[in-house]
């Protein structure tokens, strides 16, 4: 995900984005530990999308 993908999405938008996010890295996180997640990276992806996700939301909350 681009951050100015992110940065187009209302606040409640990116909330419920994040949200997804954490409940995708859970649930690769749990596949990684028993040997099924076939592609390792995808982890470092959403890391780093939950990590965007929360940077625009903290800028927006400081331009307020």
């Amino acid at each position: 995900m681009k951050p100015s993908e992110v940065r187009g999405m209302s606040p409640d938008e990116m909330k419920a984005k994040e949200t997804e996010l954490a409940k995708e890295l859970f649930s690769l996180r749990m596949r990684h530990t028993t040997n099924q997640l076939e592609n390792p990276l995808k982890l470092r992806a959403v890391k780093r999308d939950i990590a965007r996700m929360k940077t625009i939301i903290a800028e927006k909350g400081r331009a307020k």
